[in-house]
């Protein structure tokens, strides 16, 4: 709890409705009212969006292109237009930089905002997601969802809780016993194989995992196991960042064809100087983080997704050393010579301040 001379938060998460979908039957007034799929059509291609009226028929976003489209045959495809999405982005955050400078945009399409003080003098939290839904939709032409709450947690779970087009709040004194109903598939972060786990040890809600002690979820699930008894006791300390330290830098493709182990091997070096680019100019706003974590990540013409990685105690200095440790790691990968893949990437991650480079070791030695 927060003690008496720090502010209680008051956190705003904003999430549009559909984004690239309703941009697109937006500016395209034959679309609107009909299933869109935002994708690019053919068997390599998945799902970048989709309208509520697709979604209705079990449409996802990431979801192959061709299963979509077995899902909804009546749906309309359109290619993804990126710049057109990025340049409503930016619009839409000129709109929260009235009210706070505290805004932590997690995507194109959602931010969390700390309204705790505001530059308008509106009386509450709420007042202040109702004005920036207003803001959009005059401006934008589109809705947002939002959810009201003293934690990201909580303001992130109310933003979904009545969309689209919705606001919910979650006031302090209310904080317990919603969370106690909450189930656990509400948590973000806990997928469906969290849930069948979880569901092994007779959890369902929040509630339940309260009965757990720490202990016995940091046994199951490691660190992850602490913060799901917080997150159950609707406790979420973290706040609002303006500027997200980078996690991961990465790069992956789609190939046009599925391709064995070996033959992705100079799609590999090609991916791994396309991260080494990005993580340089990453260096020139931040040279005193480094990375330490090489990532292979690769996807079974199954779908099956594999990642591999192997954190070094010196970060590699050059993109063949990154290519070379992210081709070693395809030994790492089990499975018969025959699989084949649609698509791999190349990472980095596990930045830290703490790097000396001076006398860098042989990564090539380094067991794989």
């Amino acid at each position: 709890m927060p003690s008496d001379d720090v502010p209680q938060r008051k956190i705003v998460h904003i999430d549009m409705d559909a984004f690239y979908a309703s941009v697109e039957q937006r500016d395209n007034p034959g679309l609107r009212g009909r299933p869109l799929i935002v994708a690019w059509r053919g068997k390599r291609s998945v799902v970048c969006a989709a309208s509520y009226e697709a979604r209705a028929f079990g449409v996802r976003s990431a979801m192959p292109a061709l299963r979509a489209e077995r899902l909804c045959p009546e749906a309309i495809f359109v290619p993804p237009d990126f710049p057109r999405y990025q340049a409503v982005s930016r619009k839409v955050r000129e709109i929260f930089a009235r009210h706070t400078d505290l805004v932590e945009p997690l995507s194109l399409d959602e931010a969390y905002l700390d309204v705790t003080s505001t530059k308008i003098s509106l009386p509450t939290a709420t007042a202040t997601a109702r004005a920036i839904r207003a803001a959009i939709r005059a401006e934008t032409a589109l809705t947002a969802s939002a959810g009201v709450a003293p934690n990201k947690f909580l303001a992130k779970v109310a933003s979904d809780w009545n969309k689209p087009d919705g606001l919910f709040i979650i006031r302090p004194h209310q904080v317990d016993a919603f969370v106690a109903r909450l189930p656990v598939a509400r948590i973000p972060g806990v997928g469906r194989v969290m849930q069948r786990k979880l569901a092994k040890l007779g959890v369902t809600t929040c509630a339940d995992l309260r009965e757990l002690d720490v202990e016995v979820l940091e046994r199951y699930f490691g660190s992850w196991g602490r913060r799901l008894s917080a997150l159950a006791h609707g406790v979420d300390q973290r706040p609002v960042q303006t500027e997200r330290p980078t996690v991961q830098i990465s790069s992956e493709d789609t190939f046009a064809e599925d391709l064995t182990l070996v033959q992705i091997e100079p799609h590999l070096q090609r991916l791994a100087l396309k991260t080494w680019q990005a993580y340089t100019r990453e260096r020139i706003r931040h040279p005193d983080r480094f990375a330490h974590t090489v990532v292979l990540k690769l996807k079974t013409n199954q779908f099956r997704v594999l990642t591999r990685q192997l954190t070094l105690s010196h970060a590699p200095t050059s993109p063949e050393q990154l290519a070379s440790i992210a081709c070693a790691l395809r030994e790492r990968v089990h499975l018969p010579i025959s699989t084949r893949f649609r698509l791999a990437g190349v990472g980095l991650s596990g930045f830290s301040c703490a790097c000396t480079n001076t006398e860098q070791e042989d990564l090539f030695n380094t067991h794989i």
